[in-house]
């Protein structure tokens, strides 16, 4: 039943042979890295105008100015990881440049901020697609949270299918969003320029909930509007899914991507302001904005909201490129575990993309789907990624100075301090909002990459074999067989058990008196030559007795002697008749499996009917 359902959702397994073909051409890599970076532009401006609007009509005009400091930093940016690409086309961005030219450490706090805002992205894109959707159809508001895990699901599927595959069926909403937001900047202004200004200008009319509009809540406005320059450092981490020439491929996409984000950023806070659109609960600022621009809510207007919905779930998708590259990077230096470095049936890190998806749904049902709420702990992980990733790229710059160096390293210094004033700024405006769960997640998760490297470390020693190692030799192996009642399957073990040892022990645990006079009277028929010792159990454990039992014989048993537990087992033929049957070997063998001298096995058989 597994197998068939697993084959149904995922697909037939692919041989490794098909590893080199699993790559992505431009346009492919396009619509699946520059899908987060553009669906940021959904929500960035309304990120802005939700500040702007507390302090009134006055306030509202600083919109234009915030979004084009916001797309000088997305230039910056755009040029500092063109770089990033150049030197390190293995992949692994801010993570592989600041290990390899800060240090572990600072390394490590990159990738903890990158896995962060990876698992975010999700959790946000998600929230906003649905967000889209209860806009347009106002009745589906109360199953936000059921809408949003179930496109969870279906993108965790979908990548599970494979990078050719996902990218073919992900390649297109976004390019129907992109044609759809500038055919609705291109209507706006039209409109605009046409007709006017609409009738009732709701910006104008704002009363401001706080006076004292100031330089820090521009500061709060900038930081909101910064989530526009997500989704950009991503192209550097999956540099090897793309096709020859990898790194020349996502430089021509990261440049492509910086250029469509500007452009769609652009339009919308240019509309916001010229419509004088401020947000409106339950309903989101490009719903406004494509309702006066389309002259209503006729099919240009749903097709921009679908697209938009489609766009922010896809977005998505740019985390479950990204995220399980970076974590098998970092799994493979020995910082988290090595299962997520295996490739699945599908050639792509399948581990990576089922803990990225069950880790967003769990984010989106705690915050119950609420984009605003999860917005402040956004952005601070991806421009810490950015900072050290630049000033790495400077070190680099110094130590190699390589030809055009020079120019180079101007442009990563003035990245670096840029992205690390806009840090500091993040962190102290959303430090209220939500943004203070980031600032101790990050190096609590970095002292989980040490505890696993120091513990991957420990267990190298322990494993390590060297030529002067001692052998035991055991003179004696005592197989204890723990039996409740005289079946088919017991009889199999003592079999089993007759052809490794000499000494056997048969095991019960008197927990009904009725049974064990039975079973005395069988064994005493069958096995009369193995013993058989009767554990009491005066409230009725069947494990403790026996754990108790073995340390007994723990104790009495020579520096030359092994103890090995045989438990009978019988295997049904139907997967589901596993859960009508009591699990105590599984049990036993959890209970059984920290003691030292013990070794522990399952002798099966396996039911014919």
């Amino acid at each position: 039943m597994y197998r068939i359902l697993k084959k149904l959702l995922v697909g037939d397994p692919m041989p490794t042979s098909r590893l080199s073909h699993e790559t992505m051409p431009k346009r492919k890599a396009l619509a699946v890295y520059a899908s987060d970076a553009l669906s940021s532009v959904a929500y960035a401006t309304e990120e802005i105008t939700l500040v702007l609007a507390l302090f009134g009509a006055q306030a509202m005009g600083y919109l234009t100015p915030i979004s084009l400091a916001i797309i000088f930093l997305l230039l910056i940016v755009v040029l500092s990881y063109r770089h990033v690409i150049r030197v390190y086309t293995s992949g692994g961005g801010s993570y592989v440049v600041a290990k390899e030219n800060l240090g572990t450490i600072y390394g490590l706090i990159a990738g903890a901020s990158l896995l962060i805002d990876y698992l975010l992205t999700v959790s946000v894109s998600i929230s906003s697609g649905t967000a889209a959707i209860t806009s347009a159809f106002p009745r589906l508001l109360p199953y936000t949270v059921h809408i949003a895990i179930f496109f969870i699901f279906l993108l965790t599927v979908i990548n599970l299918r494979g990078i050719s595959e996902a990218s073919t069926i992900l390649a297109y909403p976004p390019y129907l969003f992109l044609f759809s937001m500038a055919f609705m900047i291109l209507a706006g202004l039209w409109r605009y320029y046409t007709y006017g200004a609409p009738p009732v200008m709701p910006a104008a009319q704002l009363q401001p909930v706080y006076a004292n509009f100031g330089l820090l809540a521009i500061l709060r406005a900038f930081s909101g509007g910064c989530t526009a320059l997500t989704g950009v450092e991503a192209v550097s981490n999956g540099v090897p899914t793309f096709k020859e020439p990898k790194a020349r491929n996502a430089i021509i996409v990261l440049f492509a991507l910086g250029g469509i984000a500007i452009f769609l950023f652009v339009g919308t806070s240019l509309l916001a302001e010229l419509f004088g659109v401020v947000p409106v609960k339950g309903e989101t600022l490009v719903s406004q904005i494509a309702e006066i621009a389309f002259g209503g809510r006729n099919w240009a207007y749903y097709l921009l909201q679908a697209s938009t919905a489609l766009i922010l779930i896809l977005a998505a998708n740019t985390s479950y490129n990204g995220a399980p590259l970076l974590a098998s990077r970092l799994a493979a230096d020995g910082f988290l575990p090595h299962f997520l470095t295996i490739r699945g049936d599908r050639l792509v890190y399948s581990n990576g993309i089922i803990l990225l998806g069950a880790a967003a749904a769990f984010l989106v049902l705690i915050f119950h789907g609420d984009t605003h709420l999860l917005i402040p702990l956004y952005a601070i992980g991806v421009f810490l990624s950015f900072t050290l990733s630049q000033i790495g790229m400077v070190k680099h710059w110094l130590k190699n100075r390589d030809r055009g160096w020079q120019f180079n390293l101007l442009i990563n210094a003035i990245g670096a301090i840029i992205t690390g004033i806009v840090t500091i700024v993040i962190a102290t405006t959303k430090f209220t909002a939500g943004a203070w769960i980031v600032i101790i997640l990050i190096p609590l998760l970095v002292y989980l990459f040490i505890a696993i490297k120091r513990h991957y470390a420990d267990v190298a020693e322990d494993l390590s074999t060297a030529c002067n190692v001692e052998i035991r030799h055991f003179r004696k192996n005592t197989v204890i067989i723990p039996v409740s009642t005289f079946t088919k399957a017991v009889i199999n073990t003592v079999q089993y058990a007759r052809s490794i040892s000499p000494h056997i022990i048969a095991v019960t645990v008197n927990t009904n008196e009725h049974n064990l006079e039975k079973l005395q009277q069988k064994w005493q028929c069958f096995e009369s030559d193995i013993p058989l010792v009767i554990l009491d159990s005066p409230y009725r454990s069947i494990t403790q007795p026996l754990v108790e039992y073995l340390e007994k014989l723990e104790q009495e048993a020579g520096p030359d002697e092994i103890i090995t537990v045989l438990l009978p087992e019988f295997i049904p033929r139907k997967w589901w008749h596993f859960f009508l049957h009591n699990q105590t070997g599984l049990i036993l063998k959890a209970s059984l499996t920290l003691k030292k001298d013990v070794v522990i096995g399952s002798v099966p058989f396996h039911l014919s009917k």
